[in-house]
């Protein structure tokens, strides 16, 4: 299974970029497959503040 920040929020703020459900902007979403795991880890764990920075609430993350 690929580690995935994705909860099925899938609509992308005009302003920001990022995803209001993951945080991710939409290249990291289309080459989210191609990852290695350390890269989606590493993009995984700056999410939330990268969504706070924005003025944008934090990502709920589902545990697998």
């Amino acid at each position: 299974m690929i580690s995935s920040p994705c909860n099925k929020v899938c609509v992308v703020d005009g302003v920001t970029g990022l995803c209001f459900g993951c945080g991710r902007t939409l290249p990291e979403i289309a080459k989210w497959g191609g990852l290695s795991e350390a890269q989606r880890l590493a993009i995984m764990s700056v999410l939330a503040d990268r969504m706070t920075a924005k003025g944008l609430p934090p990502p709920v993350i589902p545990t697998v």
